[in-house]
């Protein structure tokens, strides 16, 4: 094997320390706290408190506000293709209906330019909108923005595929 094309030994131990500083760093990454949701929800929505439940299951410190929501939604810029029962937000974002706690936590950790997610309507298995015996719904999560609507990523009830 030609000589040039090995690699030296200082390279292979730059290499590897560089390498050790990403392994370090990753705890201390997973070790910070999850930003607090704040959520605004119509008082007398139990699929909102059980989404609610969902969010703070996954870690998540929520604070909730019990009020109209669709003033909350036109303030934050929430088209109205892409409503849903409850509006929140985090880091930065807007979340609009049931999306998943795992979705949130991709948005926060990939930073995307966009508002922010939306499961719009109700889907059936969706956080918060669980149904014995009813088969979970495969649903879109939506990155939107004023001029932005993409899915996000794709959940049959509230697994990813």
């Amino acid at each position: 094997m030609d000589a040039d094309l090995l690699p030296s030994r200082r390279g292979v131990l730059a290499g590897l320390s560089g390498l050790g500083g990403l392994l370090l760093a990753a705890p201390l990454r997973a070790a910070e706290p999850l930003p607090e949701i704040q959520v605004t929800k119509d008082p007398s929505c139990g699929c909102c408190e059980a989404w609610v439940t969902h969010i703070r299951a996954a870690g998540f410190p929520v604070q909730v506000t019990e009020a109209p929501v669709n003033p909350v939604k036109a303030r934050l810029g929430v088209p109205r293709s892409l409503a849903s029962c409850h509006t929140a937000q985090v880091g930065g974002y807007v979340i609009e209906g049931h999306v998943p706690a795992g979705a949130i936590l991709r948005l926060l950790a990939e930073k995307p330019p966009g508002t922010g997610l939306a499961v719009p309507g109700m889907p059936v298995g969706s956080p918060g909108m669980e149904a014995d015996g009813v088969p979970p719904d495969t649903y879109d999560v939506i990155l939107f923005g004023p001029e932005l609507q993409r899915p996000f990523a794709r959940y049959q009830g509230g697994t990813p595929l």
